[in-house]
């Protein structure tokens, strides 16, 4: 053996040779006509060819030798790039069998399957890009992640996917236009079947071709980073399918996976587990993350189906599977892996993230593995999805028993560091478009989900929204065509898409909605248990103490004259309101409201409000009051309060006179009508006069 390979091949046996790509993909130092290195690793083999085009695909003309234990190799001349080939592989019981290179960097388009010969010629042009990444907190930082199936998002007319180049162009524009700042994109890992949506791989190194070349893809990310987008890719370690041409049985048996029956098999899903305890496997499954970091420049990888790879008994029934050395359900092999992995990818590249889609309870997903955690940046906030996605799907009427399910996120939304997403698996298999989810007809379907969008964008977390949910996608996602996005030639659909964008810029442009999402300092409270009139407020704080009130309505009955706590006797404006015209509401100016003397929710004043249904406010802190006791207005005096006018900020004559007339009654400014001004009879205060706790005043 040379003995330049020996210390690679250390490394790979040792599951630490996290670039192990360079040793076994396919190279040359002519791409045009010279001589190409192939390796292999197939221990269990008798024997290994490479067969091609280039050869008729003859298992005689180029049979491999063996260099060291398990590893073969063969150098073959006037090869170009794009030459098709495989492993002809003679099992120990004499079958041959044809398998693509597993670390192929590049493949034929599906349905055909057969390794293809690569070597990238791109030059990057998004250094500033890097060097910005690696200062960034990714904490403290604003994360609007757009996640996208690249074959379906727009196609051309012809039913043709758009390749990589076309994509980069108008996906870039369309985020950068929208305010998101990351696009993740569902595997683009060769896989062979549409119908997984790249979920189950074949190829751990290779772009698919469906959309062009890798370095086609090179230019996809570099666009990105070119016009300020991160760019994260789904990547799936926890199972691979059992095509015949893949990893399933590599050298005739069992290589990659358990050979473990109780171990090797997800059966629900038809797939094999990867052997994590094996330490070529490590080596292969590392140097693919660190492979698409370093020659792609992917910002960030998240982790499909984590919580399979922790559980010995995922999707098994008592008898199916085998306790670890300890008689306990941890996949303890499985944990040290994602430690090694997350270790190596966040100390390598800087500025990188590492998500984990895990479903459980369990601990300290997002902690640093050298404290004992999985080391992973961000976990999916699955608890807040299926809470969330469950209450605003139910009839209003029922929401007053399920109140818990808004509120109970914030018991544990510190514990780790969250993502909050509404991803593709939301829309799709029968569980209805997220528009579709919202009850009512059609007008409170929009206004419904433009109020819990709001809800999502100011609940702390970073955000996560898939594809179509932007612009009211009616129906469920189906990848076998492009998005509707004729949709947006209806007013509806075209102000749920105004709103959107304008979520994304307050979000983008207010730090209290970020800066402070992994700490309790962020997020406090001020109206939690107004169940019955479906009706939650907080505050959102960042760390020089500006703040954000938001306010949202799940029901679709309009509260009028609302008494709500206020941190401080102040002016309160409203920023963004879903009910604006331009939204397709019907408030036709922001409204602004002044803090009175008095205890509520908590607070030692208060302001009278109306909250349109199915809305969601945000509310800033403007010009100082000087405090004046007051008493709270009782029901029929509040009938009379006239309203402020939004461009003098001063009550009118008439609303003086009124007031003098009329000592107790509130002044609530808005730009509703008298009629409209009156409190509806759920909103109704104590008529005592005295102040009131927020426990007594919590429903007015």
């Amino acid at each position: 053996m040379e003995k330049s390979l020996q210390l690679p091949i250390y490394l790979f046996h040792e599951g630490t040779n996290y670039e192990s790509y360079k040793f076994f993909a396919p190279h040359t130092d002519s791409p045009r006509g010279g001589v190409w290195v192939f390796r292999v690793w197939a221990p269990h083999a008798k024997s290994v060819s490479v067969v091609g085009d280039f050869n008729g695909w003859d298992a005689d003309k180029h049979v491999m030798r063996q260099i060291a234990p398990g590893i073969w190799e063969a150098k073959i001349d006037k090869l170009r790039v794009f030459d098709t080939y495989k492993y002809c592989i003679t099992a120990a019981d004499g079958r041959k069998i044809l398998k693509c290179d597993p670390y192929a960097l590049h493949a034929e388009t599906a349905p055909a399957n057969a390794s293809k010969l690569y070597a990238s010629r791109y030059t990057w042009h998004d250094s500033k890009w890097m060097a910005a990444r690696a200062k960034r907190d990714p904490y403290r930082s604003p994360m609007n992640i757009y996640e996208v199936h690249l074959g379906s998002w727009k196609r051309y007319d012809d039913g043709n996917f758009f390749d990589y180049r076309k994509l980069a162009e108008e996906l870039s524009a369309y985020c950068l236009s929208m305010g998101y700042t990351h696009v993740e994109i569902l595997p683009v890992t060769e896989y062979p079947f549409d119908g997984s949506w790249g979920y189950q791989v074949t190829g751990m190194f290779a772009p698919t071709s469906r959309y062009g070349t890798p370095d086609d893809f090179r230019y996809f990310v570099d666009t990105m980073h070119r016009k300020g987008i991160a760019v994260i890719l789904d990547w799936v370690v926890a199972h691979f399918p059992k095509d015949e041409h893949g990893l399933c049985d590599f050298d005739g048996q069992a290589l990659y996976e358990y050979e473990d029956e109780l171990k090797k098999e997800h059966e629900e899903w038809g797939t094999r587990v990867f052997d994590y305890g094996k330490k070529e496997v490590r080596s292969f499954l590392i140097s693919s993350a660190n492979y698409w970091a370093t020659e792609f420049h992917i910002d960030g990888i998240r982790m499909d189906a984590v919580a399979s790879m922790l559980y010995l008994d995922y999707g098994r029934r008592g008898g199916e599977w085998r306790p670890n050395a300890f008689g306990g359900n941890y996949n303890l092999e499985a944990i040290d892996f994602i430690k090694q992995l997350n270790t190596e990818m966040l100390t390598t590249h800087e500025g990188m993230l590492m998500i984990a889609e895990e479903s459980t309870t369990f601990p300290m997903v997002t902690k640093p593995a050298y404290d004992g955690g999985l080391g992973f940046n961000f976990k999916w906030n699955m608890g807040w999805m299926n809470d969330m996605l469950c209450y605003v799907s139910a009839n209003p009427f029922f929401r007053k028993d399920m109140h818990d399910k808004v509120t109970f996120a914030i018991t544990y939304a510190f514990s780790e560091n969250y993502i909050l997403p509404i991803s593709h698996d939301e829309v799709v298999l029968g569980k209805h478009s997220l528009l579709d989810k919202m009850p009512g007809e059609y007008a409170e379907k929009f206004a419904a989900l433009k109020a819990f969008l709001g809800f999502m964008y100011a609940h702390p977390g970073k955000k996560l929204l898939f594809m179509g949910s932007e612009f009211g996608q009616f129906i469920e996602w189906d990848y076998h065509k492009q998005l509707d996005w004729f949709l947006l030639e209806y007013e509806s659909h075209r102000r749920l898409h105004d709103f959107v964008r304008e979520l994304n810029a307050y979000y983008l442009q207010h730090p209290e909605m970020y800066d402070l999402d992994c700490s309790y300092d962020g997020f406090k409270w001020i109206c939690v248990d107004d169940n019955t009139q479906n009706i939650v407020s907080f505050k959102r704080v960042d760390e020089k103490g500006d703040y954000t009130i938001a306010v949202v309505n799940f029901s679709p009955v309009r509260r009028q004259s609302y008494c709500m706590g206020v941190p401080e006797m102040r002016r309160y404006k409203v920023v963004l309101d879903s009910n604006e015209v331009r939204f397709g509401g019907d408030d036709a100016e922001l409204a602004e409201y002044d803090a009175e003397d008095g205890e509520m929710h908590g607070q030692e004043q208060f302001i009278r409000m109306d909250i349109p249904a199915n809305s969601v406010l945000y509310l800033r802190p403007g010009k100082a009051l000087k405090r004046k006791k007051r008493k709270l207005a009782d029901a029929d005096d509040s009938k009379d309060a006239k309203p402020k006018s939004e461009k003098t900020g001063k009550a009118s004559k008439a609303a003086k006179a009124d007031k003098a007339a009329k000592a107790d009654a509130a002044v609530k400014p808005t730009k509703k009508s008298d009629k409209e001004s009156a409190r509806s009879s759920d909103a109704k205060t104590d008529a005592k006069p005295r102040k009131k706790t927020a426990d007594a005043a919590k429903k007015n």
